[in-house]
């Protein structure tokens, strides 16, 4: 796929040199009917412009011109398609949405990318498209949806040019999303690639040092920091704020030394940080906490501190930082006024009225006119509102009395004390000083660090933006400047009449919001939840929501904005307004997509949301949810008019039939698990069903841009054109669309040289589609939940189960048939061992420690609970996270504390007995968690896991007694795929070992590439587990992404209740000693030993269609989501070609197209190295060689190896992908690439691989 033509220099320099042109085709430009039309060379400009420029192009600087030709042709495609009445081609709305995109007019982006998807059966095609579409997600924090975006767009070209600008926003979401794993990877993705980016690359390295210092990873982190350092030419703003982390590291953890050492180095640093940045108020602020900490503490410092809490949105920690001020001086004027503008902004006038009163009294007033008449003005306020409403109002914050009787540490206490002893008897005592509460001295409680911390370049703006953020919500403020009419400024009046018009709008949105359902099919949400906490947070109070006290600066990031260090360095294409964080999660239930002009704590959900850049642009949006059909009227008599079901974002038309019901999302979703992802925004409200002549649809449309205009047509004009639109009108096509991946039809039954020669010529666009499906499939996503839903009484099947008497059974073939058939996902094959006879006696932990007592074992530190329960270490809220912490240790020293554990667990038993000698039976038999549920902390144990068995030398006798298992379960045998791959893979092609103790689990998983698994217990305990079919793993993941977690890196255990109602049907049973569990292909599973016991197990890969199909389905899905696959699946098709007979139609159909795939891209990829005059160099390959995966982005490579000059000279053969090679060198003048098999070697394994006979029609 060609997908980066675009050179930001030649296109830069040509705005500049066809502005003449421009201007001279002015003119010319309106036709004689008053229309609009482009003359050639403003479409040629135009042609080069899509979203691979956001944040490259600057507008509103040297690119005036370039802004005015992108207005100029968004009414162009405006008009056409309004013309057309919608019927014009794909490719007008998806260019539209890029135009919109540059001049940052996010909801017309939005409309138009959303009108293109609905065309385009195959828009995921367009990488620009879905670049641009994850650009829009990202502007909103619809992080969910961006991700999906952003991973669409690697998947179908990982060569994108701005594949660095996707991964240094993907790092960021995941940083935000506490998925720290997959953002260091992202971040060290970004870092290696050579292309232009919004951050540089120190900046980039400094999220990495702060993400290690979110993770608590201090000295990892402190090194990080210190390398940073010694980075020549370091910009001063970056150098300013890594000397302020690592003060406040310093000053914060103990592990970086003694505490006078770590306060020494921590003033030092956080000085150093201010002499680089003057003006970073993080760093004066990190040095008013090291001050209070050395009780310097003064009214002024703690005023100080409340004026930057109440900057960041903290109110609560403001007030109390405030209080703190007053109590130390009654009389600190300046800390009176500002609790009092706080109070204000939080709607409690009565508690402003105090703290003004106050203030007036304060010994430097200096302003006591303003404040009387501020008074004066609220207390009027008071009169006018309605008897008993504040008296209902939930109060934000504690009011005045209640917030000075709060508790503060003893630390504070007794230094605020010694301050307060020293303050009265070095002055005399002013008789205004005293506080009209007439309360005594209580000390306050120390809140926690800001969640929100402000970077340096944003202090200087945020005097005057914390004002606007104080202002009370619109509603509020609506009576307020109602009440006072006849005493308004100009501005105040100016302010009443745009409030009023947006009131009007609001009621219109919470009208029709009341019957709303928006949803995708299967009733997927779109992303702009206003649920708690999830998204944007209101702009006029800016509560965050905080989970617990947090200490430290790095915790920000997870919980407040993710760009909050050198974030405004990501540019957008304005070069100012960048973007602010909120954490979010997965959207459920029935949301409407309503932002909201300001919220706080109890205000309904359907308003409008106030969208904060990092320039402190704030952009205030009016949307409307997709309504009922009978929701068409519009009581308004002026409309705000957008994205009709066939029209553009800006434009009035006729509602098909067709979207009359619902709007389709940006993203379908169907059963199929290899489609489209479920990506859903959807700004619109569709007509009724039963008139088209009341279309009304509201955009969602900046109030306050100056690059927006409110597009407002009133009721009889909407008729008349309407009624004026012209049916069956040909369908607009424009001359050239965007450019997409081109596909290839090319049969599996063709010779391999009519599939070299179809494959000639293609160039680079055969090099990128790495994946294994066809051209004509979309993304991976996850299966939705199979429909009909199961009855509840369905929900807890039995869990088919064969019981072996004899030898004879287990070798009988239908068993083998059995546990293969895809309807059981689990088959439990009862009394193996006794069968066979198997010495399970080999794998005890007696025998384990004579064997080999020194090795390696992993140990997993768990919680103790009840299989069917997972807590949260307090014990107070069931959780989806699944505490499992790794170390290591040894055979020897795990047995040990696996007896002393099982003697513990008898000598508390014995305990027991002793104190309820009296209680009945049934009393002291009960379960052991009884006690436990609900009450933390829990008790820690130790996990065994992943001990490797597969030398054969070490564990000869072991593995030779598995040799008496029936072949289809087998570690090793002919019909096992894992058995073809020619190498190790620890765990899956060889034995593994478990050693347990009651309650060790292991969490939810499916097995590496969806494999088959054989788990046998040794004993003596039991194992409880847990099996959901793998047609439900899509609604597992879903449950982790809500819940915050990654399901295939996360440590979860699902709540069955929660799986209970998504109607998700859970198999349940016990493994006894001798049992063995075939785990089917696919099959979601999670397992807590009951009791004292070890298990081996291994994979296993039966030689079906099934097994392959899904095995190379979780191979892309793994691709997508930036994880590496254990089992290579390329190298392992064509070692099944050249070893395996296969007379399964669909298995062979499966492979060949493998086959065939990756026969066309080892063509392609060296007819275009030969073309760039690179030579290719034969290596060939050794005996049991593993096959290759890239160093960077760890997918495999196969065949041709992008290795460094520098590796290749050191024979280490470090390899890359030919994408990651081209981004760390353009020109691939740093890497030699070494081939390992011959064109010639693959066409004839290729061709020699046929089609077997079946045994049936052979014997016939």
């Amino acid at each position: 796929m060609k997908s980066c033509g675009v050179s930001l220099a030649s296109t830069t320099s040509s705005f500049r040199d066809d502005g003449k042109k421009m201007a001279a085709g002015k003119e010319s430009s309106e036709c004689k009917d008053g229309s609009l039309s482009l003359t050639a060379e403003e479409k040629e400009v135009l042609g080069g412009l899509d979203s691979r420029l956001f944040g490259f192009v600057r507008l509103h600087e040297d690119g005036a011109r370039t802004k005015t030709l992108l207005g100029k042709a968004v009414r162009y495609y405006e008009s056409l398609i309004l013309k057309a009445e919608g019927k014009v081609e794909s490719d007008f709305f998806c260019q539209l949405g890029h135009f919109n995109l540059l001049l940052e007019d996010y909801p017309k982006a939005l409309s138009a990318y959303q009108r293109y998807h609905n065309l385009q059966s195959d828009y995921w095609k367009n990488a620009t498209f879905l670049y641009g579409l994850g650009l829009v997600y990202f502007y909103y924090n619809a992080f969910h949806w961006a991700i999906k975006a952003f991973q669409e767009v690697l998947y179908v070209d990982p060569g994108f040019c701005r594949a660095k600008e996707i991964h240094l926003r993907l790092g960021l979401m995941f940083k935000v999303n506490t998925d720290y794993e997959s953002s260091l990877k992202h971040f060290r993705l970004a870092l290696i690639d050579c292309n232009p980016c919004t951050l540089s690359s120190v900046e980039i390295q400094f999220h990495i040092a702060h993400l290690y210092e979110t993770q608590q990873k201090y000295h990892f982190a402190k090194e990080a920091y210190e390398q940073l350092l010694q980075t020549e030419n370091l910009p001063a703003q970056v150098k300013a704020t890594v000397l302020q982390q690592l003060g406040w590291m310093h000053h914060n953890v103990d592990l970086l030394g003694d505490k006078a050492t770590k306060e020494s180095y921590a003033i030092q640093y956080l000085q150093k940080s201010l002499e680089a940045d003057p003006n970073s108020g993080l760093s004066w602020y990190f040095l008013g906490r090291q001050s209070i900490d050395k009780s310097e503490a003064s009214a002024d410092t703690w005023c100080s501190i409340g004026v930057l809490y109440q900057q960041q949105n903290q109110p609560m920690d403001a007030l109390q930082a405030y209080i703190c001020a007053v109590q130390l001086d009654h009389g600190h004027t300046a800390a009176w006024m500002d609790l009092g503008t706080l109070y204000e902004s939080c709607h409690q006038p009565q508690d402003a009225i105090k703290c003004y009163l106050n203030a007036t009294r304060g010994k430097n007033c200096s302003n006591t006119s303003s404040l009387a008449g501020r008074i004066k003005f609220l207390q009027a306020q008071l009169c006018n509102l309605p008897q008993g409403s504040l008296q209902n109002k939930t109060k934000l914050l504690p009011s005045i009395e209640e917030a000075w009787s709060l508790p503060i540490p003893a630390e504070l206490t007794s230094r605020q004390g010694a301050m307060n002893t020293t303050q009265q008897a070095s002055k005399a005592h002013h008789p205004k000083t005293e506080p009209v509460l007439g309360l005594c001295q209580t000390p306050i409680l120390q809140q926690s660090l800001p969640l929100h911390m402000i970077h340096s370049n944003q202090v200087d703006g945020l005097s005057n933006s914390a004002e606007r953020k104080r202002t009370s919500s619109p509603t509020k403020h609506l009576e307020q400047l109602r009440a006072n009419k006849d005493h308004l400024s100009p501005a105040q009046k100016l302010m009443l009449e745009q409030l009023e018009t947006q009131l009007v709008l609001m009621q219109q949105v919470l009208h029709k919001g009341q019957s709303s359902h928006m949803s995708g099919p299967n009733d997927e949400q779109p992303p702009f939840s206003t649920g708690p906490a999830q998204y944007l947070q209101a702009a006029s109070v800016g509560v965050q929501k905080q989970t617990g006290p947090q200490t430290l600066p790095s915790n920000s990031v997870t919980q407040g904005a993710a760009l909050n260090h050198l974030s405004s360095h990501i540019a957008t294409s304005g070069g100012q307004q960048g973007i602010n964080f909120t954490k979010e999660n997965k959207p459920s239930g029935n949301r409407s997509l309503v932002p909201e002009i300001s919220r706080h704590a109890g205000d309904t959900p359907n308003g409008c949301v106030v969208v904060k850049g990092l320039s402190n642009h704030i952009q205030q949006l009016i949307a409307e949810p997709v309504g009922s059909p009978n929701h068409g009227d519009c009581t308004s008599p002026d409309l705000l008019i957008s994205d009709s079901p066939q029209i553009s974002a800006t434009n009035i038309g006729k509602a098909s039939d067709k979207a009359s019901n619902n709007h389709p999302p940006i993203h379908t979703k169907t059963n199929n698990s290899v489609t489209s992802s479920p990506s859903s925004i959807i700004f619109t409200t569709t007509s009724s069903t039963k008139s088209t002549a009341q279309t009304t649809t509201h955009s969602v449309t900046s109030l306050n841009s100056p690059q927006n205009n409110l597009y407002k047509i009133n009721r009889e004009e909407l008729q008349s054109l309407q009624s004026s639109a012209k049916p069956n009108l040909p369908i607009i096509s424009l001359e050239s669309g965007p450019q997409i991946i081109p596909s290839m039809s090319v049969s599996i039954y063709s010779s391999s040289t009519e599939v070299l020669k179809a494959c000639r010529n293609l160039g680079k666009n055969g090099l990128s589609n790495s994946h294994i499906f066809l051209e004509k499939c979309p993304p991976p996503t996850p299966p939705t939940s199979p429909y009909p839903p199961l009855p509840k009484d369905k929900l807890n099947p039995p869990t088919p189960s064969i019981y072996l008497e004899n030898k004879r059974d287990a070798f009988f073939p239908p068993l083998h048939q059995f546990c293969t058939n895809p309807k059981n996902p689990v088959t439990v094959i009862r009394g193996l061992a006794g069968a066979l006879k198997l010495d399970l006696g080999l794998f005890s932990t007696k025998t384990l420690v004579e064997a080999n007592n020194e090795h390696v074992v992993e140990v997993r530190t768990q919680l103790l609970q009840p299989a069917d329960e997972n807590w949260d270490p307090t014990g107070t809220k069931k959780i989806w996270h699944c505490e499992s912490n790794r170390s290591h240790t040894t055979i020897a020293k795990y047995a040990q504390y696996q007896a002393s554990s099982f003697q513990e667990s008898l000598r508390e038993e014995n305990e027991k007995r002793m104190q309820h000698k009296e209680c009945s039976d049934n009393e002291s038999t009960s379960s052991d968690f009884s006690g436990k549920r609900r009450k933390g902390p829990f008790k820690t144990i130790k996990f065994g896991t992943n001990i490797d068995l597969s030398d054969d030398k070490k564990w000869k006798l072991q593995l030779h007694e598995l040799t008496k298992l029936p072949a289809f379960v087998r570690v090793v045998s002919a019909g096992n795929l894992l058995s073809h791959l020619g190498h190790t893979i620890l765990g899956m092609n060889t034995v593994q070992l478990y050693m347990k103790v009651p309650g060790s689990r292991t969490p939810g998983h499916q097995e590496n590439n969806n494999f088959c698994s054989v788990n046998i217990n040794i004993g003596p305990g039991d194992c409880e587990w847990f099996v959901v079919p793998e047609d439900y793993w899509g609604v597992l993941n879903d449950f982790c992404e809500k819940n915050n977690l990654n399901f295939l890196m996360s440590s979860w255990w699902p709540n069955l209740e929660e799986l209970y109602e998504a109607n998700v049907p859970v198999y349940r049973f016990i493994q006894r000693p001798g049992d063995l569990v075939w785990i089917n292909a696919g099959t979601v599973h999670w397992v807590q030993a009951v009791g004292w016991c070890n298990n081996i197990a291994w994979n296993v890969g039966p030689l079906t269609a099934c097994q392959y199909k899904l095995a190379v389905e979780r191979y892309e899905w793994n691709k997508l989501q930036s994880v590496k696959s254990l089992v290579p699946m390329v190298h392992l098709s064509w070692n099944m070609a050249r070893n395996i007979k296969v007379s399964d139609p669909k298995l062979f159909e499966m492979i060949k197209y493998c086959l065939l795939k990756i026969l066309k891209q080892c063509q392609t990829l060296r007819e275009a190295l030969t073309a760039a005059g690179k030579e290719v160099i034969w290596h060939g390959r050794t005996n049991d060689e593993p096959a290759h995966y890239c160093n960077i982005c760890e997918v495999e490579v196969f065949d041709l190896l992008f290795v460094t000059n520098e590796s290749n000279s050191q024979k280490t053969y470090i390899v890359h992908c030919q994408d990651c090679a081209r981004k760390t060198s353009g020109n691939l003048d740093n890497f030699v690439v070494l081939e390992q098999y011959k064109m010639e070697d693959l066409m004839q394994v290729y061709e020699q691989f046929t089609l077997a006979p079946s045994i049936s029609s052979s014997s016939s």
